[in-house]
């Protein structure tokens, strides 16, 4: 908050910010009453009900996770819409039809309950997998309970441990121990409604009882907790998080014993905090560090030799080496991948993961997948010949291999990376790989690798990484999805449109392949629904969605993903060029797209649609005020809309670092040129294309009230073709269930193409 104060417009619609008040719902009730009546008639319930039924189809792949000797799911149908938590063992897995030995039926609980209960996962306690902490939200919001289960009895413990609904986080150290952040009472909360104290819990304790060990001020977004019980590497860490891009990480060694934790240690003691700038973020596995930097990272490392390592990149340094002996004044860190330099990069880090005696890493060139496998031993290099010398003579001499100091080590090109390259991948479709589980010796370098496209279902594979002179084991599929809509005569292309200032922004196309061509170059009249996000470094990659298939695809539509700046598909460079002040780049990127569309004879305006949800919500938001001429149609999703108050409601003040402070009287003047809900002209004065707002009442993310209220200013200012429907559960999402997700998808389908076709009934 500034002492200087923006001025804040008039608002006759703040009423509506009264989320549970009775004339708000009272509103709300009669605009759903309008919406349904206009578009969700037989057709649409038919493709709800096919969406439901492609959501709940027994054929599709149950995702899992090993645990032991367990594999772990969690899954929905049509006979337990709420879910399943369940296990099997890797012999059933395999088979068509896997024995499940069902632990919690969340439908039965429930109804026991009186509570619509969705479930946010479950902590299985690692020592002996005997206990978990069950996550449980009320209505599908952020917020959850935390309750302890048994998974040898499938009952909840009587005096368990338990956390009240709040967007609570909780760790096992031991089995009778908790790592918790969560709210404690008035004041225990930031400004962005997460929890700012992390402390200890035991056994038998209440929440006022629990010993503090960090607090983070009520201004910062929140404080984290984790516990890493890798057998030998033991550590405990907080993370305080500042904004979304800037943290410190502080981390602690935990001497066990049999029994868990020394008895005497209360852990308010032995913390290190790893000497980092607060926008580099940190990583580890067992004797390994890695840091990835937002924007480039200078320092000085061992011997004194200065080093650069690039924004997007990823560096690593032996973990007791940093953490304990000095950071990078004890070991530079090493640089493992480097984005392409140049005006537009076009690599980009998406992520990792660690099997015993490997790294993979999964990145994108121009928005196609591939993968890296490095061998943990070649992972350090020189850093460890670097830390032995400096822990003999610290900062005398350069470690070996290492510059001379005074001299600059740079980071190597993309080119240069270290490892071998996972060959034959389709550049259409996301590839991933992970480990499956590094602790079992039995599965210590094996992974998962999925496969998916816009037209391709996906299919999962098992293979195991070969180590020391063991080869590779190819992965071999596992379960392939089935198709699920059909896709004859389309086709997937990728294409690249120009922004206002030449940076060029790529797009899947997704439909008949006479669309792709541009239909000979005519005009064509077919709908086209353009998706986009552009926000919080968040990359949009093709996959496999059959509710787009069923309710946009099978009805002969166009599907488009645009790639635009604000995301994350060319790393932090390609996120930060579209934040704040430079908003305005996101927009432009995405209707450059839209244009680019009709030049090529794709579609025309009038059946160009644009669809979004949250951030995306935002970004169509604007594509409705400052480019409404662009499009037919507009379906705007659990948005951010009203920037003026947007820190004020739900969670919005933790994303200032994205947008700007509206409080700040400087931020306030190019936060307006982007906020919708002030974009909107005088009565009168502009036309606008027919726009559907969708939300939840239980979204405690960014809330219903700013769809509420954009909807209500543009029919007071006498737009007929504004159209508002707002479920009363399924949080963010708007879908606590598969019913309920195809229900709001289906009502957005129906909308948009009867906007564009013409072919509906004005309520």
């Amino acid at each position: 908050m500034t002492e200087r104060m923006a001025p804040t417009p008039p608002d006759p619609h703040l009423w509506l910010e009264d989320i549970e008040g009775d004339d708000a719902l009272a509103w709300v009730d009669a605009q759903n009453r309008r919406t349904l009546d206009a578009f969700f008639d037989a057709d649409a319930q038919a493709t709800s009900d096919a969406i439901r039924a492609a959501l709940d189809s027994e054929d599709r792949i149950p995702g899992v996770s090993k645990l032991g000797e367990h594999y772990y799911n969690f899954w929905r149908d049509q006979q337990h819409p709420k879910g399943l938590w369940r296990r099997t063992t890797w012999g059933s897995y395999t088979k068509d039809a896997p024995q499940w030995e069902v632990l919690l039926d969340v439908d039965a609980l429930a109804a026991a309950d009186g509570v619509d209960w969705v479930f946010h996962g479950a902590r299985v306690r690692r020592t002996d997998r005997r206990r978990a902490l069950i996550l449980l939200s009320p209505d599908g919001g952020d917020a959850h309970e935390v309750r302890e289960f048994d998974l040898t009895t499938r009952t909840f413990v009587d005096e368990g441990f338990h956390l009240p609904t709040a967007k609570a986080q909780a760790a096992w150290l031991d089995d009778d121990t908790l790592l918790i952040a969560t709210d404690f009472g008035p004041g225990s909360l930031t400004d962005s409604t997460y929890p700012r104290s992390a402390r200890v819990l035991r056994r038998g304790q209440g929440l006022d009882e629990a010993r503090e060990i960090r607090s983070v001020p009520q201004e910062l977004l929140s404080i984290f907790t984790g516990v890493d019980r890798t057998p030998g590497f033991e550590r405990a860490l907080i993370v305080e998080a500042i904004d979304f891009y800037r943290s410190r990480t502080w981390v602690r060694d935990l001497p066990l014993t049999d029994a868990g934790l020394v008895p005497e240690d209360d852990l308010t003691a032995g913390w290190t905090l790893i000497d980092v700038p607060e926008d580099v973020s940190v990583d580890f596995d067992r004797d390994v560090l890695l840091f990835r930097p937002r924007t480039e990272w200078t320092g000085t490392g061992s011997g004194g030799a200065p080093f650069t390592i690039p924004a997007g990149a990823l560096a690593v340094a032996p973990y007791d080496a940093y953490v304990h002996d000095g950071g990078a004044a004890a070991v530079t860190p090493r640089v493992l991948f480097s984005p392409e330099t140049g005006p537009q990069p076009r690599t980009s880090l998406q992520g990792w993961s660690f099997t015993r005696d490997h790294l993979v890493l999964s990145f994108l060139t121009d928005v196609r997948s591939q993968l890296r496998i490095v061998d943990r031993a070649d992972l350090l290099g020189d850093t460890v010949a670097e830390a032995a010398a400096g822990s003999a003579d610290r900062g005398a001499t350069a470690g070996a291999g290492s510059p001379a100091a005074g001299a600059e080590e740079t980071a190597p090109g993309g080119s240069d990376l270290p490892g071998r390259e996972f060959p034959g991948l389709d550049p259409l479709l996301s590839v991933g790989m992970g480990a499956i589980d590094p602790d079992d010796d039995a599965t210590a370098n094996d992974v998962w690798m999925t496969v998916s496209g816009f037209l391709t279902p996906t299919t999962l594979l098992r293979g195991t990484l070969g180590a020391g002179d063991s080869p590779d084991q190819a992965p071999a599929p596992v379960k392939r999805a089935p198709e699920l809509f059909d896709a004859t005569g389309l086709q997937v292309t990728q294409h690249m449109a120009q922004s206002q200032d030449g940076t060029r922004v790529p797009y899947f196309q997704v439909g008949p392949a006479a669309s792709a061509a541009g239909a000979d170059g005519q005009a064509s009249p077919a709908p086209v629904l353009l998706d986009g996000y552009g926000g919080f470094e968040v990359s949009r990659l093709p996959g496999y969605a059959a509710t787009i298939g069923v309710g946009w695809l099978e009805k002969g539509g166009t599907y488009v993903l645009a790639n635009i700046r604000g995301g994350g598909e060319y790393g932090p460079q390609w996120h930060t060029a579209a934040l704040r002040e430079n908003r305005h780049r996101a927009y432009e990127d995405f209707v450059a797209v839209a244009r680019d569309l009709v030049a090529r004879g794709v579609t025309v305006p009038q059946s160009l649609a644009c669809s979004g949800g949250s951030n995306g919500g935002l970004l169509v938001g604007n594509m409705l005020t400052q480019f409404p001429d662009d499009f037919g149609a507009v379906s705007c999703g659990v948005p951010l809309l009203d920037m003026r108050r947007y820190t004020q409601l739900s969670a919005g003040a933790s994303w200032a670092a994205e947008y700007g402070d509206p409080d700040d009287p400087d931020d306030w003047e190019f936060i307006r040129t982007f906020s919708p809900y002030h974009l909107l002209d005088e009565p009168g004065e502009r036309s606008y294309p027919p726009v559907l707002f969708w939300t939840a009442t239980s979204d405690d993310r960014v809330g219903p009230v700013q769809a509420r209220k954009m909807a209500a200013k543009m029919q007071a200012h006498g737009v007929e073709d504004v159209w508002f429907y707002e479920d009363r559960e399924g949080g963010h999402s708007a879908a606590s269930d598969n019913e309920q997700a195809a229900r709001t998808r289906a009502l957005s389908y129906a909308f948009l193409m009867r906007s564009l076709t013409g072919a509906r009934t004005q309520g």
